[in-house]
């Protein structure tokens, strides 16, 4: 079941680009019905298979000569995380519906897209997962690239740049790992049980693990992702901060973490405090965080806050994973859905309901707009993303980020103390922006009177994105054993043995 949202996302692909020219309401509802049957088998696929242990879907040989097999498989991790790619999915695609310029190949390279992402996170197999992980990098290239905003070309080249160097760290690491195993097998599991030596996973550990935090936007590797997002159309930012970002997450806990766990053994002297690789990232992603919040709290440009804002929260991502205790392990998964989510619906808010009808992102130009008066939908809803996002009780935010605290806790009293600025200034960099953008008192500014006629009224696709994606942080917020469930057991399998 969960293996034909691949299936469905490339053909689906396929279909847009053979679609005849001039027909962009066929390629709308084309990609719609796509996302939502994606989106159901996602849910299906959860409800069957959370708290059920590492399930295999697919396994057959591909390249037998190598080891290499297509095996699709899913545990709690995956399955929270495919769910989270269905909910992107289709809110990408209500929020891309005003989308003229040439919508079939819109819609081609956005599902495209979508289906390199469902493939990683059901790849266990090393080369398989790979192959998926390049196969997000193309589209999300062109997507930018052709239907970007502010500087497309030099967003989308930064990005691609920025991933093909990971995805060459990624690359040395694993065919090291093959070829040190012995076991003439990429399977994850396989390799994860091979013995690599100590020595040799005290190199490559770092190696790996870099590789893919840079799509996760690690400190100092960060600076692709707020460029990113500015230059992408809506839909691309929503993909970029909601799901590719957690390829990168993925790919520190699944790959980095699982295969070469005694990378993170103490080095046996440390500097300033830092005596492992453990250390080392631990440090970067609470780096990460404060920073990111800092310099979202002087931004100027609205969407430049929240690409920043995206770089801080990805950061208590890295530090759950850091911790190495199950409870901040587990708030780190829970993080990546949460911000997936939260950060896809404020993309969305500032990207396309706001810039679509102000034809501006510049806080000191909407400042004199009233936009609480004009857009109170709008208003309102980022008054509810952003108090998600600020970690307000009720919302997924909250309880990822406890978890993600009470562990690094645990782990370095220092490391929570540290974070904890972040969090201080990150209700800062959103309330300045909530009042700025929306809330402001200052008498009408000379933009405004240039743009004076009454603004587009929302539209039954932005109400719909709207509501759902609210409504996933409010049910996890509310009742996060929903997902804990799946997320706990499959985590706790990955601390006892290195694998499943």
């Amino acid at each position: 079941m969960l293996a034909w949202t691949i299936y469905l996302s490339f053909a689906g692909a396929l279909l847009q680009a053979l679609l005849p020219k001039g027909k962009p309401a066929l390629s709308r509802w084309l990609a719609l019905l796509v996302a939502v049957v994606g989106l159901l088998l996602a849910g299906a696929g959860f409800a069957a298979g959370a708290g059920q242990g590492l399930k295999v879907i697919v396994d057959v040989p591909w390249v037998p000569s190598m080891g290499i097999h297509y095996v699709l498989a899913a545990d709690g991790i995956s399955l929270v995380l495919v769910l989270l790619t269905g909910l992107a999915a289709v809110a990408g695609v209500l929020f891309s519906w005003n989308i003229e310029e040439r919508t079939n190949e819109f819609f081609a390279f956005y599902l495209a897209l979508i289906g390199g992402v469902y493939g990683v996170f059901l790849s266990f197999d090393l080369f398989l997962l790979f192959v998926f992980y390049e196969i997000a990098i193309v589209p999300k290239y062109f997507l930018i690239a052709i239907w970007g905003s502010t500087r497309r070309e030099y967003g989308a080249m930064k990005l691609a740049l920025y991933s093909f160097v990971g995805s060459a760290m990624v690359l040395i690491g694993l065919l090291a790992a093959y070829t040190t195993s012995g076991s003439h097998s990429t399977g994850l599991v396989a390799l994860a049980h091979a013995g690599l030596p100590v020595s040799f996973q005290m190199w490559v550990f770092p190696l790996v693990f870099t590789g893919f935090a840079i799509l996760a936007g690690m400190w100092p590797f960060h600076t692709w992702a707020p460029t990113g997002h500015v230059a992408a159309p809506t839909a691309a930012s929503m993909l970029l901060a909601g799901v590719v970002m957690k390829l990168g997450a993925y790919g520190c806990l699944r790959v980095a973490m699982v295969l070469f766990p005694h990378g993170m053994d103490p080095w046996g002297f440390a500097v300033l405090g830092i005596g492992s690789w453990r250390d080392v990232f631990a440090v970067l992603a609470v780096i990460g965080i404060v920073y990111g919040a800092l310099v979202a709290l002087v931004q100027t440009d609205f969407k430049f806050v929240i690409g920043y804002s995206s770089v801080s929260h990805m950061g208590f991502v890295l530090l759950g994973l850091m911790t190495l205790k199950q409870i901040g392990m587990t708030g780190a998964v829970l993080q990546m859905f949460s911000h997936g989510v939260l950060a896809g619906l404020l993309f969305a808010i500032v990207g396309r309901i706001v810039y679509e009808r102000t034809h501006t992102r510049q806080l000191a130009d909407l400042e004199g707009m009233h936009l609480s008066k004009r857009l109170p939908f709008a208003a309102w809803a980022f008054v509810i993303a952003g108090m998600a996002a600020m970690g307000l009780p009720g919302f997924s935010g909250f309880v990822a980020e406890l978890q993600v605290l009470v562990g690094s806790w645990k782990a370095d009293p220092w490391w929570t103390a540290a974070a904890g600025v972040g969090i201080v200034v990150g209700v800062a960099y959103t309330w300045r922006a909530l009042q700025r953008a929306f809330f402001s008192d200052l008498p009408p500014s000379a933009h405004m009177h240039e743009h004076a006629h009454e603004l587009g009224a929302i539209t039954w696709p932005e109400i719909a994105g709207v509501s759902m994606l609210v409504a996933a942080s409010l049910v996890v917020g509310l009742y996060p054993r929903i997902l804990l469930d799946a997320i706990e057991p499959a985590v706790k399998t990955l601390l006892a043995g290195g694998g499943q």
